[in-house]
């Protein structure tokens, strides 16, 4: 293998090893998003696509001269004549063709899938920061509609408690008003009791008098008629 198709085989040895870091789950997309982000890979992702342009240039150039290399040596035609090491000279460079196809071949299929894979990433990390951000919105939210409503509820509960303050108040008021209402009433009864008493004790004292007049009225009458007949 020549030093050219060394490197492109490293290039390819390289691009699998990326492609299994950014597969397999060794690292979150918070991180490869970081790394993505980097000092470094930022100045490089200013002339990213020209980099990508130029490697996919090259790669293409050497597919096709492995395909060039494969026509070339399809389509030579065996004969008894030619030697033997001839035959195997020729059978060595048509396979070394194809292997220089698969290596430049695959290498752009790789480097289409890392460029796409990064792409994913990236809009993964974006897509689970937004979620989470919402997330923490929806959250600040309802802590918010939780605090006013508790807010409401205890203002309705304190106009609820004053309201019921204010009716016992009345309540209370009209009580003491009834009680010295009664306490009126009460102390009337027993003046008209001790009024009725009092006209009793009269009535009991004139019918004494009456009657004591009665009698001496009688007595008189009684002498004065035994006057007469004597």
């Amino acid at each position: 293998m020549s030093l050219v198709w060394t490197l492109i085989a490293t290039f390819l040895y390289a691009e699998i090893g990326v492609v299994l870091l950014l597969v397999l789950p060794l690292f979150s997309p918070y991180k490869w998003n970081r790394f993505f982000k980097s000092k470094f890979l930022s100045m490089l992702a200013q002339q990213a696509h020209l980099y990508f342009f130029l490697i996919m240039g090259v790669l293409v150039l050497f597919l096709l001269e492995a395909i060039r290399e494969m026509r070339k040596y399809s389509n030579h035609e065996n004969s008894g004549e030619v030697h033997l090491n001839v035959e195997m000279q020729h059978s060595m460079r048509l396979f070394r063709a194809q292997r220089n196809f698969y290596i430049s071949g695959f290498a752009i299929f790789l480097v289409l899938v890392i460029r796409r894979l990064v792409t994913l990433i990236s809009a993964q990390a974006n897509l689970l920061a937004q979620s989470e951000a919402s997330m923490k919105q929806a959250q600040s939210a309802t802590a918010a509609a939780r605090s006013l409503i508790n807010e409401k509820t205890d203002k309705a509960k304190e106009a609820t408690e004053d309201t019921t303050l204010n009716e016992l108040n009345k309540l209370r008021e009209r009580v003491q008003e009834l009680t010295a209402d009664l306490n009126r009433e009460k102390k009337d009864k027993e003046a008209v009791k001790s009024q009725a008493e009092s006209l009793n004790r009269e009535y009991d004292r004139l019918t004494e008098e009456y009657s004591k007049l009665q009698k001496q009225i009688t007595i008189g009458a009684a002498g004065g008629a035994s006057n007469k007949d004597d």
